[in-house]
């Protein structure tokens, strides 16, 4: 356990430095998503108005969908680096030793949960700088760090399974806007029992990152919301367990073909 616990270790060392040095990878997941923000905020003010919205600050509605654009900026970033990691022959020379891959990744992800930790801390800074209260209080804002970190890491593990499948780093960056448009087809911009259009309300309660960022959402303007809390957790444990899975059975079938 120990040796195991070293490797992992030394693995997400390796994933953190090297997100360090990518600083577009850093300025991109935190700068896009506060800007889709600001626009969101100015186009959407007058949905305020409409009877039965749940708060009457925009910016709070809307601060909920930084969270879920930037954790999936994870799926880019983890599943291109280790697409890297397979194409310079990295993830062949590891599979001459005994290290286990669950172990690889597992430390693939620490750079991406690191980063997610930035990230988390940045939105919720600017948040309070432009006068965003949290409703759950500072414990709420500690369970949505948590909930953020599960997304990212929900996220990141997709795109893990993206890299060992495709093995190609622009690959996995076409899949990118595939991902993103569930962002789109969510209750990102209204929530769904004020949507008009039946289909799209559909379509919105089908999508599971409508409950991502529900449960976000939630801590930031209801306060303690259990039904939209347990959705949320529990639909970003399923993906996280799931892809980690299909990442693990996947990396085992490549490293025997190696």
């Amino acid at each position: 356990m120990p040796v195991t616990a070293d490797q992992a270790y030394l693995l997400a060392r390796r994933s953190v430095v090297r997100t360090v040095r990518q600083p577009a990878n850093i300025i991109a997941p935190v700068v896009f998503p506060l800007m889709l923000l600001a626009v969101n905020s100015a186009g959407l003010r007058a949905e305020t108005h409409i009877p039965g919205f749940p708060t009457g600050s925009i910016v709070a509605f809307i601060l909920a969908v930084p969270f879920i654009q930037g954790a999936l900026f994870a799926t880019m970033n983890t599943g291109t680096d280790f697409a890297r990691d397979i194409q310079t022959g990295f993830l062949s020379r590891l599979s001459l030793t005994p290290m286990r891959g669950v172990v690889l990744l597992v430390g693939q992800l620490g750079g991406t949960i690191t980063l997610g930790l930035f990230q988390a801390v940045v939105y919720v800074a600017v948040g309070l700088a432009i006068g965003v209260r949290f409703a759950s209080g500072p414990l709420g804002v500690l369970v949505l760090l948590a909930l953020f970190i599960l997304v990212v890491l929900a996220f990141g593990a997709l795109g893990l399974v993206a890299a060992i499948r495709t093995g190609s780093g622009e690959a996995v960056q076409g899949l990118f806007p595939a991902f993103f448009v569930f962002l789109f087809i969510s209750s990102m911009a209204i929530p769904r029992n004020l949507m008009t259009h039946g289909w799209f309300r559909d379509v919105a309660t089908a999508n599971p990152v409508s409950y991502l960022i529900e449960g976000v959402r939630s801590l930031i303007i209801t306060g303690w919301d259990g039904k939209a809390l347990a959705l949320g957790f529990g639909i970003a444990g399923t993906i996280a367990v799931v892809a980690i899975a299909l990442a693990a059975t996947s990396l085992s079938g490549r490293l025997a073909r190696s």
